[in-house]
């Protein structure tokens, strides 16, 4: 692979430890002679550790070779969305809980070293595409992980039609539906009771949220699939839309979301050439099991 010499390091300083990582993280790379690119907006923070600073995401990413970010798996969603379109590989170290997007744990620094020899790996994720269309017209949206349906405070169900290509495949009086990309099934899916699906792979998957049948299952479609959802509910209760968790929106009765999978992808960079199943494994047994 090539070598890396500009690094966009996007820390989430909210996160306990961050800062400090980050200060590691910036030792080890420009000990590697890497050039390090931050925003504007936390220039104090770092203004004597030899730092690049741009105004913006978007400039900062298209100054470098590839984007680092330190925080939970959140914080590399939102880095991912700016990177896809301008193609520049990710890496995440972890500072959250299973974190299962990003690649590193604090104490697995030592392998940044291997970016400036260009000894790494690359792998692509799918990614879906939203439309949503309502009285305001379209709305354009992209998930790396999911998009997910749900209602609001009140416990009330949601009636929720679901059709591929222009036939109708289901209805669920449920409290949501998740569809999910492959990377998103060991999130929200994974705990809604959806099957783990290996992140390489594309598909879809769609998984109800606590629906009222004795058998409703997960359903895996194709990522050729054009998936057309409508939801309800029958009191005043809101129905929302949310879209890897960030991006959120009312459903009105009348309105439809398309969802298909999008012609942008993410691409992970991987320092430790593990099988998905065993840092699936590693997660659960460290992070999850074990509380």
């Amino acid at each position: 692979m090539q070598s890396i010499k500009n690094v966009a390091l996007i820390p989430n300083l909210t996160k306990k430890g961050a800062f400090a990582t980050s200060l590691k993280v910036i030792g080890i790379l420009r000990q590697n002679k890497m050039n390090i690119w931050m925003t504007q907006d936390i220039r104090e923070q770092y203004k004597d550790c030899g730092i690049c600073f741009c105004s913006n995401t978007d400039s900062l990413i298209s100054s470098a070779d590839m984007v680092l970010t330190i925080g939970g798996d959140g914080t590399i969603m939102h880095a991912a969305r700016h990177a896809a379109p301008l193609k520049k590989p990710l890496l995440g170290i972890n500072m959250g809980r299973l974190g299962f997007v990003a690649s590193l744990e604090p104490d697995e620094l030592d392998m940044l070293t291997r970016l400036a020899a260009g000894d790494y790996t690359k792998e692509k994720r799918m990614m879906l595409k939203v439309i949503h269309t309502g009285d305001d017209g379209e709305k354009e949206f992209f998930a790396i992980n999911d998009a997910v349906i749900s209602r609001g405070s009140l416990s009330r169900l949601i009636d929720i039609d679901v059709s591929l290509d222009n036939d109708r495949v289901c209805r669920y009086r449920a409290d949501g539906l998740i569809i999910s990309t492959p990377t998103g099934s060991s999130a929200y899916s994974l705990a809604a009771g959806g099957p783990v699906v290996e992140p390489t792979m594309k598909c879809m998957v769609m998984t109800p949220i606590c629906p009222h049948s004795l058998f409703a299952r997960s359903v895996v479609f194709s990522h050729s699939s054009e998936l057309v959802i409508n939801a309800s509910c029958d009191d005043d209760t809101q129905v929302y839309m949310t879209v890897d968790g960030a991006k959120t929106f009312v459903l009105k009765r009348t309105d439809t979301v398309l969802i298909t999978s999008s012609e942008l992808e993410v691409e992970f960079i991987d320092l430790k050439e593990r099988s998905f199943y065993k840092v699936l494994n590693d997660k659960f047994a460290e992070k999850g099991d074990s509380r």
